[in-house]
Parts: structure tokens; sequence; C-alpha cells
């Protein structure tokens, strides 16, 4: 018996490893904003350039909305060096509606309690369309989240 198990052994130690550890996704790539979802921070605030120089950016931990799965101008809430913040999406990987351009990244800007950015600029361009979703959502919410537009310098 023991020498069966030593000669498997020698056979497998033959087999190349990229073929014994091979994984096949099946599944499709996903670029949508969930849990664990790295993010670009894309203003200036001190927490969010700290973050994006060490190479450790955040990771989203729960998006606020019905679906869980954000969208532009959705609001997430961010683990960024050991701390929990809130930001709003402002550029997506994933498939957008007509006229939202899709970008390179996963954009966002990190904002207090009250909806004012921890920024004072937008590095990036931001779609135009995220005006009036951010004026709703103002009216709705009561926090102030007009002032993230007030910070941009481009639009597209």
């Amino acid at each position: 018996m023991l020498g069966n198990i030593s000669c498997l052994s020698r056979t497998l130690n033959l087999i190349p490893i990229t073929t014994r550890n091979a994984q096949f996704h099946t599944s499709p790539v996903s670029n949508e904003i969930r849990k664990l979802a790295r993010l670009r921070v894309v203003d200036n605030s001190e927490i969010g350039k700290a973050a994006m120089i060490e190479g450790k950016p955040p990771k989203c931990i729960h998006v606020y909305n019905k679906r869980h799965v954000g969208l532009i101008g959705d609001q997430v809430l961010v683990a960024i060096k050991g701390q929990m913040k809130k930001g709003v999406l402002v550029g997506l990987k994933q498939k957008q509606a007509i006229k939202v351009p899709k970008f390179d990244s996963n954009n966002v800007v990190l904002i207090d309690d009250n909806g004012t950015p921890l920024g004072t600029r937008i590095h990036v361009p931001i779609p135009t369309i995220l005006r009036t979703i951010l004026k709703e959502k103002t009216h709705n919410k009561g926090a102030d989240y007009t002032k993230v537009l007030a910070i941009a310098t481009r639009f597209v």
C-alpha cells in the first residue's frame, strides 16, 4: 500500500505545477460596486491621498441602496486606512445608461456624514448627469450633496 502512495506522489511531481493547480473561471468579470470592491479616491483629501500613495486603495463596505449594487451618485461606506468613511460614487467601470460615460476605474469622493466633501478639489472629470442625480438626492435626504459638484473642475 505504501509503495502505491510513493509511486503516486512521484508521478504527481512530474506533472507541471500549472496544470495541477489550474483554476478555470466560468463566471464573467464583475465590474459592479459591491462589498469589498476596490475604489479610487479622486479628491485631494489627506486620508485619500495617503491611502493611494501607500498602494492600499479603499474598499467598499456597504452600498446605501436597496439592490446593494452601486450606481453613479450612490453613497457608499468605505474602509480606508483603518477608518470608516462615507463616499459618493462619481465614476464606474460597469456598463452605464445612455449618455453616461464609462470610466477606466471606480472613482469615489470622500464625504462627511452631512454630505460635505473632505477634499477641496476633484482631479478627474465627472459625468454631467451627476448634477441631476445629486440634486434629487439632496432634496430627498436633507444632506447637501451639491457641494461635491461645486469642487469639481471638469464635467463630461
